[in-house]
């Protein structure tokens, strides 16, 4: 069973869903013999970026998404748009070198502000609030997190503002942190409101977007690139962008051996309060921001236009949604917040994100016409953005900033598909207890 279909419950109660009605469908791909320059596979946020940017530069851009516009994380995902990678910038630094891992970072930097562009440019009404606060639940994690903050000022010129315990309640009202690091190019939005809005600006643009098209074949001839569709339409393209990330599945001979062995499902969850008093919402975090510890097995959290709280960061390695997620997603809320203790959960929902070995970004080509963009390890509403950028350049003539990325080294997860859960399980305890400690 794919992942399609076994994560459908997890969009029925969805808070972005339920405020976010969709206003725009998308015929599937008719049949006959339709051709295009560039096919970009997968209808989230780094597929319709790649298309936006390849139609920009004059390129005939087909995109085709098994389901709906958004289905995936991009639509389901904690809303927050920070600066940075998922890894350690050091883990950029061990592979490719100092200078290199400062173009990298300045690239998530610039993915932040091609966010505040778009939303500007295409008028996109999605809720954005800038402000993103890492906090520390210890002593141990508030030393890590001031020196992950005196690194980024000494290397990479990015400085945010330092919060010592004392300053703490004017920006969280909550007992369980010790310290904080706010920033004020990252924040937060309805991302689900912002895919929809890439979409309409994509169409508007030319780009021919088709819903319900899952590609079961990707097969190279004289033409070029022949792409099928579950349905028995066909579509000729010079290129192809997969940017489909866990939900390829249905091309497992083609993209398997290559990608699918490099990242993992790992399931993600949120719940969404009953509305709040207006006052209580607003003391919660003073400061507006979204917030997220640094612990490894992490909790991320913020408040919405219409006073709810939505608090993530159960995870699941085995595609099934926890038999008890609204209530035990509940019980992490009122421990961050005691203040909402008898608080009840109107929405609970999650997804999958695709994590990779070392949580690094994996990019890269399959031949000389097919183009991959995955492992953002759930650290990707911004980089999604970038990375469509990235690959559009590439495509258009200039691979430089896209084969910066294309080098790094993935390796597959141990154990192949019969082991790598149970072995990730295990790495993931580990952790987990460290984070406990």
């Amino acid at each position: 069973m794919s992942l399609l279909d076994t994560d459908r419950e997890l969009t029925r109660l969805s808070y972005y869903a339920a405020t976010a009605p969709r206003t725009t469908a998308f015929a599937p791909l008719p049949a006959g013999d339709p051709a295009c320059d560039v096919a970009v596979v997968g209808g989230g946020l780094a597929g319709l970026s790649a298309a936006l940017e390849l139609r920009e530069r004059g390129f005939d851009v087909v995109l085709l998404e098994a389901r709906t516009i958004g289905h995936g994380a991009s639509g389901r995902n904690g809303g927050q748009a920070i600066y940075g990678l998922a890894c350690d910038i050091t883990t950029i630094e061990d592979q490719l070198g100092r200078e290199a891992a400062r173009q990298v970072f300045g690239m998530s930097l610039e993915s932040l502000h091609l966010m505040r562009e778009r939303i500007a440019r295409f008028s996109i009404d999605c809720d954005w609030r800038d402000g993103h606060l890492a906090v520390a639940t210890g002593a141990r994690k508030a030393r890590a997190l001031r020196d992950d903050v005196d690194l980024m000022a000494a290397r990479y010129d990015h400085r945010v503002r330092w919060i010592e315990a004392g300053e703490l309640p004017q920006w969280i009202s909550s007992p369980r942190y010790v310290a904080a690091a706010h920033d004020t190019l990252s924040g937060h939005l309805h991302p689900l409101k912002f895919t929809f809005g890439l979409a309409r600006a994509a169409a508007s643009m030319g780009v021919r977007l088709h819903e319900g098209s899952t590609v079961v074949g990707l097969a190279r001839d004289s033409r070029g690139q022949t792409l099928t569709t579950s349905g028995g339409a066909t579509l000729r393209a010079r290129s192809v962008v997969l940017a489909g990330n866990v939900y390829l599945d249905a091309l497992a001979p083609e993209v398997a051996p290559q990608l699918g062995a490099r990242i993992m499902p790992v399931g993600t969850y949120i719940v969404g309060s009953e509305p709040l008093a207006p006052d209580l919402a607003a003391s919660l975090i003073p400061c507006g921001a979204a917030v997220c510890d640094n612990n490894f097995v992490l909790d991320y959290f913020r408040t919405t236009p219409d006073h709810r709280v939505l608090y993530g960061g159960r995870v699941s390695y085995s595609t099934r949604t926890p038999m008890d997620l609204a209530s035990s997603m509940v019980r992490r809320m009122t421990t961050t917040f005691p203040q909402l203790r008898g608080v009840k959960a109107e929405h609970a929902w999650g997804g999958f994100v695709d994590i990779s070995m070392n949580r690094a970004p994996d990019f890269g080509r399959l031949g000389d016409a097919v183009y991959y963009l995955q492992g953002f390890s759930g650290h990707g509403l911004a980089l999604t953005g970038l990375a469509g950028k990235l690959v559009a350049e590439a495509i258009a003539g200039d691979a430089t900033r896209f084969d910066t990325f294309a080098r790094l080294k993935h390796r597959p997860f141990p154990g192949g598909a019969a082991l790598r859960t149970p072995a990730l399980v295990l790495g993931m305890a580990y952790y987990r207890l460290r984070d406990m400690l």
